[in-house]
């Protein structure tokens, strides 16, 4: 499958295109956080309107993930991935030329969709065009470009605003993506394979999406996700009762794919993909490190900015040595991961562990308007931790997951990272939040709400050294 008949340039050419289009979906999960009192200011936005900005983009994003990766297997990851980058395109337009802030929140709840419909296929046309070290290598740039995308929105975002002036400084967030979307486009239709991934799957182009599982997947997820993502709009205790009823309507999706694909039916995710110890650790190991790293920022920004007084260029500034510690490791983890496996991980995660907690430790020798440089060399060293983390825990992750379910597998995988993302945020949001009503120190808030950070981070490495153990025992690592 590899030596495909494009030619190994025309390959990492059409990698490049697909990591570019990754990039900018994923910087609009971040992109916008500095946005929004430029988004304020311009539409007379309110708390709610601007909370929904944010978690409806993430929203629509999670719940999108798993059917565009069956879309993708089914129809083909060409089609669904050029689908997913004409919508984007639109929706951001859309979003820049937003008249209300209603209608900029419609816009961009069509632009998580979108981003979702893409993201399954990127992961599914790195499993089509390579194989062996090839694939470890572009997974590498893969992670790279996850991290630079998660570390880098807080900066771009603060440019833009800072070069378009503060009251319409907001609109170029989305309109940037317009040439950027419409020129990667053009070249998605030369370079990407028109092969890729159709009709790969039980029934080829004439299957249907199963219906059932959609509707059980999607209301459990949004169940799940809405109490966690509107963790601090919606006061009160009530709103988590919506979480048993998630996981309740969860476990019936589960059962209802298992009776579908003991009848011969073809379910949504297929069973199978769960009998793989190495995926399902993988699956949580991410679920479990994106609730611990990605929230650092969430928090670290709003200390700056709030807490400071840091401009949105500034505070973007303040992170940038994570997105460089984590795109120098990402591409030597693809490269290595082959031969360390779960090892390299650990490792990773140990820098991760050591550098999030250094950071909170350089805070409170540094509470000051300094922070931002006292905590460069703790962001750096996390950087390069996570640069061997994200991609090569795909990279083993996906080892043992048939090409015909690469789209699925890659949609439930980063279903669970989405997943974590929110889970963390409420959690570390939690903490933050309530110290500072408390104290009304925004540096001892950052402090309690990076350790509730680096709990998940321990749990990551436990999950982990679990699955390095039974790598070793079973003669794998």
């Amino acid at each position: 499958m590899s030596a495909a008949p494009e030619g190994e340039s025309r390959r990492w050419k059409a990698l490049g295109v697909c990591l570019l289009v990754g990039f900018m979906s994923l910087l609009d999960v971040s992109i916008v956080n500095v946005a929004l009192p430029s988004i304020e200011q311009g539409l007379a936005a309110g708390p709610a309107e601007l909370s929904w900005v944010l978690s409806g983009y993430a929203l629509t994003f999670g719940l999108t993930l798993i059917p565009a990766g069956v879309v993708g297997d089914m129809w083909g990851r060409r089609t669904a991935f050029l689908v997913g980058l004409a919508s984007f395109t639109l929706a951001s337009a859309g979003c820049g030329l937003a008249p209300t802030a209603l209608a900029l929140v419609l816009f961009r709840l069509v632009q998580g969709v979108a981003s979702g419909l893409i993201g399954p296929q990127i992961s599914g046309l790195i499993q089509e065009m390579f194989t062996g070290p090839e694939r470890g290598r572009a997974f590498g740039w893969f992670g790279t470009t996850v991290g630079l995308a998660t570390a880098v929105g807080p900066l771009a975002g603060g440019l833009l605003i800072h070069a378009a002036g503060p009251a319409e400084g907001w609109r170029w967030v989305f309109f940037v993506n317009v040439p950027i979307g419409v020129l990667a486009f053009l070249l998605a239709l030369r370079l990407i394979p028109g092969r890729a991934g159709c009709g790969s799957t039980r029934g080829g182009l004439g299957r249907r999406i199963d219906g059932v599982g959609v509707l059980l997947l999607g209301t459990g997820l949004l169940a799940v996700l809405l109490p966690l993502i509107q963790e601090q709009q919606w006061p009160g205790a009530a709103k988590w009762w919506l979480i048993p009823l998630g996981l309740a309507l969860l476990t019936a999706f589960a059962r209802w794919e298992l009776r579908t694909a003991r009848s011969g039916g073809v379910p949504l995710v297929d069973p199978e993909l769960f009998r793989s110890g190495t995926y399902v650790r993988g699956a949580l190991l991410g679920l479990l490190y994106f609730a611990g790293f990605s929230t650092v920022f969430f928090i670290f920004t709003l200390y700056l900015q709030s807490g400071l007084g840091y401009s949105a260029l500034t505070a973007g500034l303040a992170v940038t040595p994570f997105a460089v510690g984590s795109a120098v490791s990402a591409a030597v983890g693809g490269r290595l991961v082959t031969g360390r496996g779960r090892a390299l991980i650990v490792f990773g995660l140990l820098l991760v562990i050591g550098g999030t907690a250094l950071a909170a430790f350089a805070v409170h020798l540094v509470p000051g308007p300094d922070a931002g440089w006292a905590t460069a060399g703790p962001l750096l060293l996390a950087g390069l931790g996570s640069g061997l983390v994200i991609a090569p825990n795909q990279v083993l992750a996906l080892a043992e997951v048939p090409l015909a379910r690469a789209g699925t597998a890659g949609g439930v995988l980063q279903t669970a990272q989405r997943l974590g993302t929110a889970v963390g945020v409420a959690c570390v949001g939690a903490a933050f939040f309530a110290h500072l009503a408390s104290t009304r120190s925004w540096a001892g808030a950052f402090q309690v709400g990076t350790l509730v950070a680096v709990a998940f981070e321990v749990a990551a490495l436990a999950v982990a050294l679990a699955d390095l153990r039974r790598r070793r025992a079973a003669g794998a690592a």
